[in-house]
């Protein structure tokens, strides 16, 4: 069971610097080996696993690729086997120790010196002195706002706090213009579990007591998250419950929203000019995530998505599986992918996609927490604060529910006694 500290060498620090990629031809490991890619379906992504593809699927026995939207439900089952389902998994915070709990990916350190010439220190997610993942991107929730909503509303400026946007919204309501102009991500499970995180975060909550795996989260920072999220749901859709990132995009592309807290990595998408329009695309500004109740730190988590090789697969597979996609991990990727993303590889250039999560970060964003109980907690979060935004729970006996679900499984775990 996993249980190590673990250290990112600065990589949200470096994730907007940039130099020059030195290029060489593409080393893809053994000939005849079997590449078996696992990751989440978003552009960023999608760019990585193609590089791979692109450069090492002719000298591969078998190359495969399977992006979903529900990586993280799975994973463990898929790489538990031996041989593992999947050779790789590209992983973020959260998931890497979802699968270094289960014993599940292999240190990367012999391969890193063998094919990483073109990895910088800020990329290398090392554990112990084990190089454990290496981090292609960085990532965090923002504010997004359709200036020309808010001007034509009366809204002066951009909101910076959760008061100032049900302010604005609550004006673009009496105008006539949206009577949902707020966007969230809060599909039932995960998205519930980190909008809590977000605004717990910025109200000074810590999510267990201070180095324990005892929980923390029935507190006055609790109940005052879930009154913050609150206030921005009297202005989502009816059907926020099931919205993730491709629902809030899809209303965001289709002018059904002004303002909307959502992925970075969404930005590329939503600026380009494809699946919406030019009002909307022309007047979107990406900014810093909204603080709350008169605090500083955004409502945001910082995350790093990075590649890992399965344990339980053959040496020449995970050789040729890291060597792959560390391969499409240089400046060309960049030349093609720049704004899909914000990438912590040579030659990435920031442009407008790039400005939220930048400013989110330097205003002093929390990390996600890389330790080994926090998916026990995010899963009870999840599942146990729905019936207070259903209106059916009060916000203390909602956190009484998660600390004792949570409580339950970290038991089951070996965390608590």
């Amino acid at each position: 069971m996993f249980l190590k500290k673990v250290m990112v060498a600065g990589a949200m620090s470096a994730l907007l610097g940039t130099s020059a990629y030195a290029g060489g031809h593409a080393m893809c490991g053994p000939d005849g080996a079997s590449v078996r890619i696992l990751g989440s379906d978003f552009p960023a992504i999608q760019a990585v696993a193609g590089a791979a593809e692109a450069n090492c699927s002719g000298s591969a026995g078998e190359f495969t690729i399977n992006l979903r939207d529900d990586t993280r439900d799975m994973m463990n089952q898929a790489l538990t086997p031996n041989p593992a389902e999947y050779t790789s998994v590209i992983v973020a915070n959260s998931t890497l120790t979802q699968l270094m709990n289960d014993d599940l990916v292999r240190p990367l350190n012999d391969l890193v010196d063998k094919y990483g010439a073109n990895l910088k220190p800020h990329q290398l997610i090392t554990i112990d002195g084990n190089v454990m993942a290496i981090a292609f991107m960085a990532n965090s929730q923002h504010l997004f706002t359709r200036t020309d909503i808010l001007a034509q509303a009366g809204v002066e400026g951009t909101p910076s706090s959760v008061e100032e946007m049900v302010a604005a919204a609550e004006k673009i309501r009496a105008a006539g213009i949206m009577e949902y102009p707020i966007a969230m991500n809060m599909k039932v499970g995960w998205n519930v579990g980190e909008i809590f995180n977000l605004f717990y975060f910025a109200n000074g909550g810590e999510l267990f007591k201070p180095g324990t795996a005892e929980p923390a989260v029935n507190s006055a920072a609790g109940v005052a998250a879930l009154n913050s999220i609150k206030s921005l749901l009297e202005y989502t859709h009816p059907d926020h419950l099931s919205h993730a990132s491709n629902e809030t995009q899809a209303l965001w592309e289709a002018g059904q929203a002004a303002m909307a807290i959502m992925w970075g990595s969404r930005g590329g998408a939503v600026l380009d000019d494809e699946g919406s329009t030019a009002d909307v695309t022309e007047n979107t500004l990406l900014s810093m995530a909204p603080t709350a109740n008169g605090g500083s730190t955004p409502a945001a988590t910082l995350w790093w998505d990075g590649v890992t090789i399965a344990k339980n697969v053959p040496d020449a597979d995970a050789e040729a599986s890291f060597a792959a996609l560390v391969s499409g991990l240089n400046a060309d990727l960049m030349k093609e992918h720049n704004d899909k993303a914000i990438w912590l590889i040579d030659g990435f250039q920031p442009g407008p996609a790039a400005a939220g999560v930048s400013a989110t970060a330097n205003a002093g964003a929390k990390p996600y927490p890389m330790i080994p109980f926090v998916n026990l907690m995010h899963n009870a979060l999840g599942s146990e604060l729905v019936d207070f935004y259903k209106g059916t729970e009060s916000a203390e006996d909602a956190l009484a529910d998660v600390e004792a679900a949570y409580v339950t499984a970290a038991k089951e775990a070996g965390f608590l006694n």
